[in-house]
């Protein structure tokens, strides 16, 4: 193996453009032949990578120099913009852009860069053989950032950041290709140009700013020193940005569309740059109002260990469509082990008629960057692995990892839910927090009327009335159990604590902590210290164990002794402790109605003033308040699951008509912890005929749900005894409701559908004040049956009702349907109407499954109301 040895270098220069990159190239591998074959394909590849580099950013001629001196390689490449620095962005290994000089840095022996006042260049060497000595690496070119203002960008996600740079030098890239080849119809090349240097002084300018350490590294405030005058080249980045978002979305270039977060992101960092350039105040990213798919909850980078940590169930995909975690209340609520489905695609656990419609709108969303149902809560099936349809309420919600990917993190709530309080994860699925421990001095008990040491942060009497009533206050309207915990205890945390913990019990004497709150809420992963608890048992003895048997409040001066760890609960709180790192504690028993609810816990770091004995009687005031509103939104939701439960127990099988196809969907409310009293039914008459029936009984609570079902099944011993139209049908059901119930009042749709097995197909029907069904045909035509309209029940049983008939044509979608489904409180009823018609015409060819889950995705999410949908479609027989 020889190597040349020439007494001097070789260089030359390249033009500005396109081509000089592969002529550079093919002039080193000449200028090295004879050398060893890996070293000249080494040095082919990072004197490419170095000269894109200088063509992209530099925008000047190019100079490539190389020698060889005992059997080392030296390859320089030079420009004219000596100010013009280096900055590495150590982009992940997926990543499209920002690989070349993190390259240099692998496969280099050294490398570093000279430069005078005209010109740079950045240089390698290899070596064959011994070690080199060190390099002189990157960190002194990094370009010092432009003397001009400071601009504060205040409470910066670190993995989303990341992600919109990656974009956006992504997108500079290709526009950068698209104008070397003559292409200016999306920017021009004096924008781009601007573009293109004031992105490099922003990532600059980050890049120095993000060596700063900092004790949250996830969740920063940073101080950018930019150029006074920069605010006009950052306006043209943006609208540079804005054309190449566009582009990408017509599908003009081949770099995807931003995804919204990462959009608005940089939106926000373009704005506060202008703004505060021009003498304006910071505005934090944590507090700016977007819309739900924009949602700033999550600050942090995602981990898989926070989804199997979670009591909710959960599952996390890529953006290659497959599921990469998920944590055990989802897996069982879906009839899967956990570890089965990681990897698998997504489509495993939707429904077969729902696939093709998943693929074009995940696929879309990746070439749009624009999204149905991220940020929503919708109704609709997931795929039981025994083959079932669970019915299920999802959220979806975009998020980072640290290498700023996107996940996407979907919530599956059953639609048929028990109480809340019981546990939802197996002990298996708990994982422990990542928080490391700090150091605590040894605990001492106190229970209240023992004096301990140490002087307490004591509130005054006004400051204690104060936070008692603003408990009260937090508690007062709240009926969901985790949203009242959770904004109790950030009470708490605000006023007089720096952890709070909420475990309750549940059956069996089992513990869950429902609600771990820091009073800092950035970069900490609180749900990783949730979860289910092991049962107390005859061995344990610890505070958690002793307040839930009655005793406390306990004030603790330390994390509890490992000693006293002589059952599972007891380590579990020993090792919460550990973690939290308190310096002082008080635990106590959240009691109501002569029972214990569960345990309260608040702490102070150690460094801080401790609780003290004086604490112990407005902890005691506290947990009093605390434990009324535990038990009353316990109470609540037991009463709203026997109503769901009653509603669905009343939701009919539909039956199986030869001619007819039936299809019906329903889901409670998304915004509200209330059942209404919506129902649908659909029966075969003795004559043969097919009913249908929608119905909605006004109110949202157990009377409604019972109303609910004792109309029902009033109509429905009415239509099989009497072989009579519609509207004598509720006529005679409005006369049994005003004798036997005069407070329930009810909208109500009864329709009789007839027709031989080949057709034609008749609908007969009534309203009582009902929304009028709605009719598709095949080709997407569609008409409200209007005619039959008539008084709600319950009102005026005088007043005559009217019978309306209509021919259904083949293929046709008849549609019975609650208002929950259109009515939104922004908009009149005619555009809600409208805006159904629109989504049924462009559903009329899909199977009525299909159809039924597309109307409930589009129309259902977030909805404030109850949804009843019953769908018929006349099939002749073949």
């Amino acid at each position: 193996m020889g190597y040349l040895d020439p007494p001097e270098a070789v260089s030359r220069r390249f033009p500005e453009g396109p081509q000089s990159a592969a002529s550079a190239r093919r002039f080193v591998g000449a200028a090295l032949h004879g050398v060893a074959a890996d070293l000249v394909d080494t040095a082919q590849l990072l004197v490419s990578e170095l000269v894109t580099n200088a063509l992209l950013h530099a925008r000047t001629e190019v100079e490539v120099g190389v020698s060889v001196s005992g059997g080392r390689v030296r390859v320089g490449v030079g420009d004219r913009r000596p100010g013009l620095g280096l900055v590495p962005h150590y982009c992940p290994p997926y990543a499209g852009t920002g690989q070349g000089l993190a390259l240099v840095e692998v496969l280099a022996s050294r490398y570093g860069i000279d430069a005078d006042d005209q010109r740079k260049t950045v240089w390698f060497e290899l070596w064959p053989d011994g070690p080199p000595p060190p390099s002189p690496g990157w960190q002194a070119t990094l370009p010092p950032c432009p003397p001009g203002k400071n601009v504060s960008l205040v409470d910066v996600p670190s993995a989303l950041y990341s992600a919109a740079q990656q974009h956006r030098h992504a997108l500079l890239r290709e526009l950068s290709l698209v104008l070397s080849v003559g292409d200016h119809q999306v920017v021009t090349p004096e924008d781009l140009v601007v573009a293109n240097d004031i992105s490099n002084v922003i990532s600059a300018c980050m890049a120095v700013a993000l060596e700063e350490p900092v004790p949250d590294a996830d969740l920063r405030s940073l101080s950018l020193p930019l150029p006074a005058d920069a605010a006009p080249a950052v306006r043209i980045l943006r609208r540079v940005l804005d054309l190449a978002e566009e582009g990408a979305r017509e599908e003009h270039l081949l770099t995807l569309p931003a995804q919204p977060r990462s959009r608005v992101f940089q939106e926000w960092m373009f704005d506060q740059i202008t703004e505060q350039l021009a003498g304006g105040r910071p505005t934090a990213w944590t507090v700016l109002p977007r819309e739900p798919e924009v949602s700033s909850s999550d600050l942090v980078p995602w981990e898989a260990a926070h989804v199997r940590a979670g009591r909710v169930p959960t599952i996390a995909a890529d953006e290659g469509n497959r599921i990469i975690a998920v944590n055990g209340p989802a897996a069982d609520l879906l009839g899967w082990d956990p570890d089965d489905l990681v990897g698998r695609r997504l489509t495993t656990l939707i429904p077969e008629h729902l696939r093709r419609r998943h693929s074009a709108a995940f696929s879309s969303m990746l070439l749009t960057g624009r999204t149905r149902i991220v940020g929503r809560s919708v109704p609709l099936p997931a795929l039981h692995r025994d083959g079932r349809m669970v019915p299920v309420r999802l959220s979806i919600q975009a998020q980072e990892m640290a290498d700023g990917r996107t996940v996407f993190v979907a919530q599956l709530a059953p639609r048929a839910t028990t109480s809340l309080d019981t546990p939802s994860t197996p002990d298996r699925n708990r994982q422990a927090a990542v928080a490391e421990p700090r150091r605590v001095h040894a605990p001492a008990v106190a229970e209240r009327g023992r004096s301990t040491s140490g002087t307490g942060r004591d509130l005054s009497t006004p400051d204690r009335l104060s936070l008692l009533a603003d408990m009260g206050a937090e508690l007062s309207n709240i009926l969901d159990l985790d949203e009242g915990l959770q904004r109790a205890d950030r009470l708490l945390t605000r006023r007089m604590a720096d952890w709070c913990v909420v475990d309750l019990l549940t059956e069996h004497t089992r513990v869950d902590r429902v609600c771990v709150v820091h009073r800092d809420p950035r970069g900490l992963h609180t749900t990783a210290y949730e979860g289910p608890l092991p049962p107390v048992s005859e061995s344990s003895r610890g505070p958690l164990a002793r307040v839930l048997r009655g005793a406390g409040p306990l004030l603790l001066t330390g994390p509890p002794p490992p000693g006293q760890a002589e059952s599972a609960l007891d380590s579990d709180y020993l090792e919460l402790f550990r973690k939290l790192g308190p310096g002082s504690a008080v635990v106590a028993p959240l009691r109501a109605r002569r029972e214990i609810l569960g345990a309260l816990t608040v702490t102070r770091t150690a460094g801080g003033r401790p609780f003290t004995e004086e604490d112990l009687s407005l902890v005691d005031d506290l947990v009093h308040s605390l434990a009324l509103g535990v038990d009353n939104a316990r109470l609540y939701q037991e009463t709203r699951n026997i109503a769901e439960r009653l509603q669905r127990s009343l939701l009919p099988v539909l039956p199986d008509v030869e001619n007819l196809q039936l299809a019906a969907r329903y889901a409670a409310s998304s915004t509200t912890a209330q059942v209404g009293g919506d129902w649908y039914d659909s029966f075969v008459l003795p004559s043969g005929d097919t009913a249908v029936v929608i119905g909605d009984v006004t109110g949202h609570n157990l009377d409604a749900a019972i109303a609910m079902s004792q109309l029902r099944s009033m109509l429905r011993g009415i239509a099989v005894d009497r072989k009579e139209p519609p509207a004598e049908v509720l006529h005679r059901l409005d006369l049994a409701n005003h004798s036997l119930y005069r407070e329930a009042t009810a909208t109500c749709v009864y329709g009789v559908v007839k027709g031989p097995a080949q057709g034609p197909w008749e609908l007969s029907h009534s309203s009582a004040g009902h929304l009028p069904p709605l009719l598709t045909t095949r080709e997407g035509d569609t008409h409200y049956l209007e005619e039959g309209a008539g008084l709600l029940l319950g009102m005026d049983t005088d007043l005559p009702r009217r019978t309306a008939a209509t021919m259904l044509p083949a293929h046709s979608t008849l549609l019975l349907y609650t208002d929950g489904l259109v009515e939104r409180r922004d908009e009149s009823l005619d555009d809600a109407l409208a805006r159904l018609r629109r989504h049924a015409a462009a559903l009329a060819r899909e199977p009525l499954e299909t159809f039924c889950d597309e109307l409930l995705i589009g129309l259902g999410a977030d909805n404030a109301d109850d949804i009843a949908v019953l769908a018929l479609r006349p099939t002749p027989v073949t």
